[in-house]
């Protein structure tokens, strides 16, 4: 598969956080999908699988009805694509147990997908959590 594909896949994978994206997992990520999370939301460091990664996807969308996602590059390399990204959202539902706020929140974060066979494999993500908890009020 051409390094282009891959990019335009890593793209779609990281748009399913956006608002009303109607791409369906199954055509992106393989059956056997491994997510890492560095760090997760609750502080250490998590694997996900490809069920796991659909729950945490709709508990973001729960929680943040208005989401934007905006890829501000990327880079593919051998079976591998490195995608820089932006996250907007505003919170308007409860979110590990903090009640909406109505704020409007911006983090950046990078994403390594591993690609076999066509689809997502693996992935590595590293975002500001910092930033995402001081958006929350949660920290200064």
């Amino acid at each position: 598969m051409p390094l282009e594909d891959h990019k335009r896949l890593s793209r779609r994978a990281t748009e399913m956080w956006a608002s009303n994206n109607p791409d369906k997992p199954e055509a992106i990520f393989s059956e056997t999908y491994v997510n890492h999370q560095e760090s997760d939301v609750k502080g250490g460091v998590s694997t996900r699988s490809l069920e796991d990664w659909k729950a945490l996807v709709r508990g973001h969308h729960d929680a943040f009805a208005t989401s934007t996602v905006r890829i501000l590059m990327q880079i593919a390399e051998g079976d591998s694509v490195a995608t820089r990204w932006e996250f907007t959202v505003t919170h308007t539902g409860d979110f590990m147990g903090v009640a909406p706020t109505g704020k409007e929140i911006t983090w950046t974060g990078v994403q390594i997908d591993r690609f076999a066979n066509g689809k997502i494999v693996e992935s590595w993500v590293d975002w500001d959590k910092h930033r995402f908890f001081q958006g929350l009020g949660l920290v200064k």
